[in-house]
């Protein structure tokens, strides 16, 4: 079996060769090939990776390379984690739309565009490729943001599945309130990429004992400070909201605190220097502990479950993916990629039934999805008024004069990345 990192210099990458490692019983990889245009991080990353499989033993071959071309051929899976314009684009998402009032972040509102409309194009390209030289390859995107990027894969027809580390996230953390197994936690997840509820928490499958009630009334506290939201809110909701619905929840609040301290992105382009610094130690065989404040925690056992589902090797039966809706949610358009438990296996995904959702939830779900599909349109085609309509359709900016401001902002700081600006 051999995969494909798209992306491999990122200091993500040890997190996902560590679950690699691992979980070689559950998925066994022989050749695993990190592709990077960045040289110089791809040898640090390269290196420590290759420590990290020989001192777990894992007899899989390494190898690095700046050719996409040569990465890919013969993969049977390969894995998208790609930041275009690096920290420096994501410090620029996080800044220039609290010029306007709006919350700025890399995957949502104004910054969330931005990051779409340099990523997109690039995707389609790399899938292309991929699919040139390995149509049957799967495409695991983790590329944000991971809705719009996996709707674009599956509008052009590539075999692609968007994973995000929210749900599995929540999986953990329940299971170790409860005492129990993560493998015994099954989560009603519901919803979009980063704008998901948890509406029921179930031991032993689909089918379990919902105890949602009892984990919000024993442990309601402890939930409600992780997602720095209210207890009562989380009681008056009778669900578990990401923590991405506080810049939904709570929007003012949050503009306020991110005006007044360092952006997220200046603190992990300072975490990413330290990393690099320690990948090159050739004494360095294991993932560091810095690397747990990076982000991204349990990607690579998410990783593994669904590349292990996909390629037919195994992995949990059901796994929360974004995949087409093809009617899960009667409210929204069949090509709308939705976030859901699906059945995985080697002929793709299928969402399982997904009962009645509550329209508090519905409405916002089909709001953002008419933004994510002009969004998309705008990724596409370009042009200054798609953005302005894509944006004017944001919920977390919906007023025109923001939009303008937020418009012209965004095509100044993303020139050198839209070929149409």
């Amino acid at each position: 079996m051999k995969l494909t990192v798209v992306g491999g210099g990122s200091t993500y990458t040890p997190e996902l060769i560590d679950g690699f490692a691992r979980l070689r019983d559950t998925l066994p990889v022989e050749e695993l090939v990190l592709v990077d245009p960045a040289a110089e991080r791809l040898e640090l990353v390269g290196g420590l990776a290759r420590r990290i499989f020989a001192k777990q033993g894992h007899p899989g071959r390494i190898t690095t390379t700046q050719d996409l071309d040569a990465g890919v051929d013969g993969a049977d899976a390969v894995l998208l984690q790609l930041r275009v314009g690096g920290q420096a684009a994501r410090q620029q998402d996080e800044t220039w739309p609290l010029e306007c009032g709006c919350v700025g972040q890399e995957t949502t509102g104004a910054g969330g565009l931005a990051k779409a409309l340099r990523t997109v194009p690039v995707v389609l390209d790399i899938a292309e490729r991929v699919r040139r030289t390995n149509p049957d390859a799967w495409i695991i995107d983790f590329t944000n943001p991971v809705g719009i990027v996996t709707r674009a894969l599956l509008q052009a027809g590539h075999k692609a599945v968007g994973l995000c580390n929210v749900a599995i996230g929540f999986q953990r953390k329940f299971a170790r309130l409860l005492g129990v197994s993560p493998a015994d936690v099954h989560l009603d997840h519901v919803g979009l990429n980063h704008l998901t509820w948890e509406t029921g928490v179930r031991l032993g499958g689909p089918e379990g004992e919902d105890v949602l009630s009892k984990l919000l009334s024993e442990h309601g506290e402890a939930i409600a400070a992780d997602l720095r939201l209210p207890r009562p809110v989380l009681e008056r909701l009778g669900v578990v909201p990401s923590y991405y619905l506080r810049y939904f929840y709570a929007h003012d609040e949050v503009v306020r605190e991110l005006g007044s301290k360092p952006s997220r992105a200046a603190e992990v382009a300072a975490m990413e220097t330290e990393l690099l610094r320690m990948y090159g130690d050739p004494a360095l065989d294991e993932k560091p502990e810095l690397l747990a404040k990076r982000g991204g925690a349990y990607y690579s056992e998410a990783a593994v479950d669904l590349a292990a589902g996909l390629l037919g090797g195994g992995g949990s039966p059901y796994q929360v993916v974004n995949t087409l809706n093809r009617g899960t949610l009667p409210f929204l358009p069949d090509d709308a990629v939705i976030e859901v438990q699906a059945a995985v296996g080697p002929k793709g995904t299928t969402p399982l039934p997904v009962p009645a959702v509550d329209p508090l939830f519905a409405g916002l779900m089909a709001n953002v999805t008419a933004y994510e599909d002009l969004a998309l349109t705008a990724a596409l085609h370009g042009g200054r008024e798609r953005v302005f309509k894509a944006l004017l359709a944001h919920p977390l900016v919906g007023q025109y004069a923001y939009a303008e401001g937020l418009t012209d902002r965004l095509i100044a700081h993303n020139r050198e990345h839209l070929a149409w600006a």
